[in-house]
């Protein structure tokens, strides 16, 4: 049998794996051991579904190896965990049950719940929540976080240390609330890694990002369809919808001003307008809902010179009220360089040159750069685009980066 093709068996395995590691912390509420095992069987699994085919059940595929790799682990210390052992071999470990698992219950929602223990910080929430929910590795872990990979191996041990025995239950409604803005942002995190990935040959990992979607959906059924996690919801599928508009022919980017919109899939952008409008009448306005209004702005015009760049800016000053960032500060220069003039944006994002984490990035630059194209300074264009090019990682956007130095030039 032919094995199949790396993206599709990279993608099985991203998409099996953390699904695999909550059915086990569920079934043996140890969270270390069980990363540790399923950590074990994905090796297994690079070398026996490279070969053979991804089996049809990966998920149960994984766990079985992987409950193999724990209970010959027990076996080595026999007397430490007897009382672990005679546990497991009370359940069956060599075959997984579909029943086990259900999406309407999805034990994913549990493991990311648990990652988000209130014993550990945010930002180790957020650090072990994308290495062990979403499948990333440290390295796009250190670039979701704009923190180095030394940085992130210290969190994410620290955290596995300190929920080594906690219990893999849904916490109260109170303790619910208080992990959900963590929940929300690794959410955001992971679904941004997907769609402008931080590092490799692809503009974009449409895997990752739909995985992001598949989880915060089976969120947004278990709290109901209302608030932030509506929002953020909403925010995802628009900005999705726009995915095979992004990329050309060979990979190469395509920004937003020169997209294809008849490729953008009006159905997701209907359901995410709806949800927008739905979540804006009830309760308080939080910034997922205010960003994924401005992605429908966004989403309804027919071009760039037909988007209502007004209410666009009334949005993100709105934004930079309810949650002030620099990332908020640098998408609200953009609009207003589109109503007041390139040199207006071009004041707000030179603002940013000295902040901590967006100052030296290649976002910012690549922002600046483009306002300068727009003001006829086509020197000072080439040198931001040149200093972005230096600092990004993914090759679709050094060759975007290449091509307007190259057009710039001539």
């Amino acid at each position: 049998m032919t094995g199949p093709a790396a993206s599709e068996l990279e993608a099985a395995i991203r998409a099996a794996a953390p699904r695999a590691l909550a059915v086990l912390v569920r079934r043996y509420d140890a969270f270390d051991q069980c990363e540790d095992a399923v950590q074990e069987a994905l090796v297994d699994a690079f070398v026996q579904w490279g070969a053979n085919g991804v089996p049809e059940q990966p998920i149960g595929w994984l766990i079985s190896v992987a409950s193999r790799r724990m209970m010959d682990g027990w076996r080595r210390d026999n007397a430490r965990r007897q009382r672990e052992l005679n546990d497991f071999l009370r359940a069956p470990a060599d075959q997984y049950d579909p029943d086990d698992y259900h999406e309407d219950a999805d034990d994913t929602i549990r493991l990311l719940v648990l990652c988000c223990h209130p014993a550990l910080t945010p930002a180790s929430q957020i650090a072990l929540t994308l290495r062990s929910v979403g499948g990333l590795t440290t390295a796009e872990v250190a670039a979701a976080l704009l923190v180095s990979e030394s940085t992130v191996a210290q969190r994410i041990s620290r955290a596995k240390r300190l929920i080594k025995d906690a219990p893999f239950e849904l916490p109260t409604a109170e303790e619910y609330d208080e992990r959900l803005a963590a929940v929300l942002q690794v959410l955001y995190l992971i679904f941004n890694e997907g769609h402008t990935a931080s590092a490799g040959d692809s503009l974009q990992r449409v895997d990752l990002a739909e995985e992001a979607l598949r989880i915060t959906r089976l969120l947004c059924q278990a709290t109901g369809e209302a608030g932030e996690v509506a929002g953020l919801l909403a925010l995802m599928t628009l900005t999705h919808a726009r995915r095979d508009a992004r990329t050309g022919p060979g990979g190469n980017l395509i920004p937003a001003d020169r997209q294809d919109r008849s490729r953008w899939y009006a159905d997701e952008i209907a359901q995410g307008t709806r949800i927008v409008e739905e979540t804006l009448r009830t309760g308080a306005v939080g910034p997922y809902q205010l960003e994924a209004a401005i992605a429908a702005v966004h989403s309804e015009a027919d071009s760039v010179e037909t988007t209502d760049w007004e209410q666009i800016v009334g949005l993100y000053r709105l934004l930079e009220k309810v949650d002030p960032s620099p990332m908020v500060t640098l998408g609200a220069a953009v609009a207003i360089a589109m109503t007041e003039g390139p040199d207006a944006g071009i004041a707000i994002v030179e603002g940013l040159a000295d902040d901590k984490y967006l100052g030296e990035h290649h976002r910012r630059l690549s922002v600046l750069a483009h306002l300068h194209e727009l003001a006829g300074r086509p020197d000072l264009a080439r040198s931001n685009y040149l200093a972005a090019l230096e600092r990004t990682r993914n090759t679709a956007e050094q060759n975007y980066l290449r091509d307007r130095i190259a057009h710039l030039i001539k």
